[in-house]
This record gives structure tokens, sequence and C-alpha cells, in this order.
């Protein structure tokens, strides 16, 4: 495999807030160590408050609101992957070639689009330049951000030829 030496800032936008400090710690960890590489940012969206027992018009909406927050932060011709379940599931080696042709293409920026427990709007889903799914399994959005954390290191460091990847 031909290894590729190229910085990326990753910056994650998720919908809602983490509260859980082991999560914080974990997502803070994989930052420090992507930072030699590009460094990663996470930003957070409010999540639009919904009935306990919401319509569909009612959840389309709130995603809407959503997609619109996320797609503002969204700067210039950058990447964007969504992570949706109909996503495409790669594995830890074909998402660093994804990562590394965005890079190729001019795309040095990427944003890794997490949203709420109901998804991403359309609009957000059709703006991606990648789709991916982390397992038919289903996890917890907060669970999600540090293993997206964490398959964002592993990528990089396939992309750079260190040992962490086995």
């Amino acid at each position: 495999m031909l290894t590729l030496r190229f910085l990326h800032m990753i910056n994650i936008i998720a919908v809602g807030n983490l509260k859980d400090k082991w999560i914080k710690e974990g997502c803070a960890e994989y930052a420090k160590r992507l930072g030699s590489w590009g460094g990663l940012t996470v930003t957070e969206c409010a999540e639009q408050r919904l009935p306990d027992d919401p319509s569909q018009a009612q959840i389309d909406a709130a995603l809407e609101k959503e997609g619109r927050d996320i797609l503002s932060r969204i700067k210039g011709d950058s990447a964007v992957v969504a992570l949706c379940i109909e996503g495409d599931m790669l594995s830890s080696e074909e998402l660093s070639g994804k990562l590394d042709s965005f890079m190729q293409h001019g795309k040095s920026t990427i944003y890794v689009i997490i949203g709420s427990s109901y998804g991403l709007s359309d609009t957000v889903k059709k703006r991606a330049d990648l789709r991916l799914s982390m397992s038919r399994m289903t996890f917890p959005h907060r669970l999600a951000r540090v293993m997206i954390c964490e398959q964002l290191y592993r990528a990089m460091s396939i992309s750079h030829g260190t040992k962490y990847h086995k």
C-alpha cells in the first residue's frame, strides 16, 4: 500500500451535547493524537426538542432545522462524511483510502456529521461526499462519537504507516 503523508483537518459536527465524562475524555484523547496529522475539532449543535410521541412531520421539521444549522457550519469546498444507517460500511483501510482520496482531490478539511437519534435531514445527506454506516447494529450517539474519533485516528495511522493499526 502506498503511504500518503497528508494533513487533514477533521471537524466533527454532532447534534447534542456529551455529558459522560469518560466519552469526553476518549474524544479528547483521540483529538490529541490526531494533532500531529492536522487535528480534530468537535462542534456541538443544539438538538431540537420534540414531544414524547412526535409525528413524522414534527421529526422532519426538527431534522431540517438541525440540518440548516449543520450546513451553516461547513466551510468552503470541504469533504463531508455523514454518519447514517443507510451509508456504506467500510473497513478501516477503506475509510483511510476515502480520506486520502478527499485530500488528493483538494479537500484537506473534512467534516464528519453525527445527527440526533432521529438521524439527519435529507439536505445534509445530499451534501455528503460519503454516507458512512458504522454497523448494522444500533449505538447510542454519544458512544458513536468516541467510536468515530477512534476510527478517524486509526484511518490516519494507516495513511501514515504507524503501528497503531494491526
